[in-house]
């Protein structure tokens, strides 16, 4: 279960942990600070959950006009995913929207823990033509992984490295 805090920006207000979006309401409408006073806005903090969902309230911005979206999606999304939406908005600098389809930010993903890796499948897979037998053991894998970052790059969500290129 993923676990937030509200920390009020009132400095004599006492912030509160939540795990919902009605438990955040509940909690909000009757926080107060020293004096008595109603306090309206909260610096919204992660505190505990998976790691991707860390990732996700990072990328996203989490604050107080999207702590239902976020909830919701933690809840209701696959990692790839989420995966998608921390790409493209941690990264590529895309704005978030909760209504996005994951599928439509223009994220090319791969599964690689480094550039020479994507090289090597790359040539594996056919894309630089066929290369007959005798002449693999001449690819400088590292020129490729080289030219290849020039449009991808590399990042790490939840400890697992991927690399991407924003379109």
């Amino acid at each position: 279960m993923t676990q937030l805090h509200a920390q009020p920006y009132d400095i004599s207000a006492t912030g509160f942990y939540f795990e919902s979006y009605e438990e955040y309401q509940a909690k909000a409408t009757k926080a107060v600070n020293a004096y008595g006073d109603k306090v309206e806005e909260f610096e919204i903090q992660f505190i505990d959950g998976e790691d991707i969902d860390c990732d996700l309230a990072k990328a996203i911005g989490i604050k107080q006009a999207n702590i239902d979206d976020f909830l919701e999606l933690v809840v209701g999304w696959d990692d790839w995913q989420k995966i998608n939406v921390i790409i493209a908005c941690g990264e590529c600098g895309y704005d978030f929207d909760p209504e996005c389809d994951p599928n439509l930010l223009g994220v090319e993903l791969y599964f690689a823990d480094s550039l020479k890796e994507l090289a090597e499948q790359f040539v594996d897979e056919g894309l630089y033509g066929d290369i007959p037998e005798s002449l693999q053991y001449y690819i400088d894998y590292d020129a490729i992984a080289h030219d290849l970052g020039m449009e991808y790059s590399e990042t790490e969500i939840a400890g697992q490295t991927y690399i991407y290129r924003c379109s």
